[in-house]
């Protein structure tokens, strides 16, 4: 994904387990911070959310996209949003990389461009504090899942 914004964190548990709680959409709005819903509109032949759409707080503005998915189980998921919403392009990944340890590491990456007006630089700001934010809450709900 060219001119991305890339962050990583690791989590104490098995790719599989993180990539169940990362695909499981219905629960976000539990534990993603800002994501007040989501609504899954078709589902893959596996049972996974093919396409779903979002409803976030922008802070300024409620932003709404609808995001289609891939997946490689365990190791990665992907997403890019549908023309129309608040996004002209909203590209984004995450890889999960098994660890010595037998904890994972996860990779997110994220590019997106909004369709209304925002300066490059703040672009990137909100990119780096969506993606450290999602990062600390999947490892959060997938730690306090294991745990109990």
């Amino acid at each position: 994904m060219a001119d991305s914004t890339i962050q990583s964190i690791e989590i104490a548990a098995a790719p599989e387990e993180v990539f169940a709680v990362a695909t499981d959409l219905d629960a976000y709005p539990a534990w993603a911070s800002g994501v007040r819903s989501i609504q899954v509109l078709e589902t893959d032949s596996a049972g996974r959310p093919a396409r779903a759409h979002f409803v976030v707080d922008g802070m300024v503005k409620e932003i709404e996209y609808t995001l289609v998915y891939q997946y490689e189980p365990p190791t990665s998921m992907s997403w890019t949003a549908e023309a129309g919403g608040d996004f002209s392009t909203m590209e984004g990944s995450y890889t999960f990389n098994p660890t010595d340890d037998g904890g994972t590491e996860v990779v997110y990456a994220l590019l997106a461009e909004p369709a209304f007006t925002i300066p490059g630089f703040l672009r990137r700001q909100v990119e780096k504090t969506v993606i450290g934010t999602a990062l600390r809450g999947l490892r959060r709900r997938v730690e306090s899942l294991a745990a109990s």
